[in-house]
């Protein structure tokens, strides 16, 4: 199947790396369907990031793996660091794909859509800290603009608090979209089997792996039928940054109950109040009906 399902200028277009602990839940692998099928979204590759628990890693790329043959497309996948910053000496080869791809020579700006915990960019930069200047993240994670106390531990940030503060402390062009955002992306699991599950068979394991989940041990903190598409904001958000209000404050210091708590002297970094929901769960479905109707 063809990727571009529609024609957009040329000089639109930018580069992006996926970077997404894909098995952790059911949201990421939406994310990373809506950033394939979005023409705007050159994908240079797809990165599997670890959920601080043995093997996730490893996890998250068998499921990129399998989201790419569901699709029938091909693009590049590494697989990360396998635990938080530090826990882990060798540098993966998603690391040092994102350095390479982040000091290509290339008109088209590059932007890290950051799904997870955020250690694959703290290693990244890090080891080529130059990398800084020459790419955008868009990290979906923390409790927002600080002072701000935890309602539950936040995931992404809580998965690598080190490298969730070495990232907001490093001055890079960082856009967050914190918990109070991304809880609002919200599905209910009645639309995503009347429209999502019939879209071929990337369709069929959108809806066939979030039902899984949905009946596990581990998804007690879901609210039985809906769902929060958390990750979708990382693609939408690339294709359009007005999607969204947002403000320019210090970067939050992240504490070890994952709330928010002031750094003044921080870096200052765009974080989004809100997003456009229907804006961004209406393109991805018309994305996927498009791509895999005949």
């Amino acid at each position: 199947m063809e990727k571009d399902l529609f024609r957009i200028p040329e000089y639109k277009k930018v580069r992006v790396i996926v970077d997404t602990d894909a098995a952790c839940e059911a949201d990421d692998p939406y994310a990373i369907v809506h950033a394939i099928l979005s023409p705007k979204l050159i994908v240079r590759g797809i990165v599997a990031e670890h959920f601080a628990q043995e093997g996730s890693m490893e996890r998250s790329y068998e499921e990129i793996r399998t989201i790419l043959e569901a699709m029938a497309v091909e693009i590049p996948c590494y697989k990360g660091q396998k635990g938080p910053l530090g826990t882990d000496p060798e540098i993966s080869e998603a690391v040092k794909f994102m350095i390479e791809e982040a000091l290509r020579e290339d008109d088209k700006p590059l932007f890290v859509l950051c799904q997870g915990a955020i250690t694959n960019v703290a290693a990244a930069i890090r080891e080529c800290p130059k990398i800084k200047e020459r790419m955008t993240v868009i990290w979906i994670g923390t409790h927002g603009t600080a002072p701000h106390e935890a309602p539950f531990r936040e995931f992404n940030a809580g998965n690598d608090i080190e490298a969730a503060n070495y990232v907001l402390e490093s001055g890079m062009d960082l856009w967050l979209v914190p918990s109070y955002v991304y809880t609002t992306v919200n599905i209910g699991i009645a639309e995503i089997k009347r429209r999502i599950s019939g879209c071929g068979k990337i369709g069929e394991h959108l809806y066939t792996n979030l039902m899984d989940y949905n009946h596990s041990d581990g998804a007690g903190w879901t609210k039985g039928e809906s769902w929060s598409l958390g990750d979708s904001p990382a693609p939408a958000l690339a294709m359009n940054p007005d999607c969204g209000r947002y403000e320019y404050v210090p970067a939050p210091h992240v504490e070890e109950d994952t709330s928010s708590t002031e750094r003044p002297a921080n870096p200052i970094v765009k974080i989004y109040k809100d997003v456009d929901s229907r804006y961004i769960l209406e393109d991805f479905i018309a994305k996927l009906e498009l791509f895999t109707e005949e």
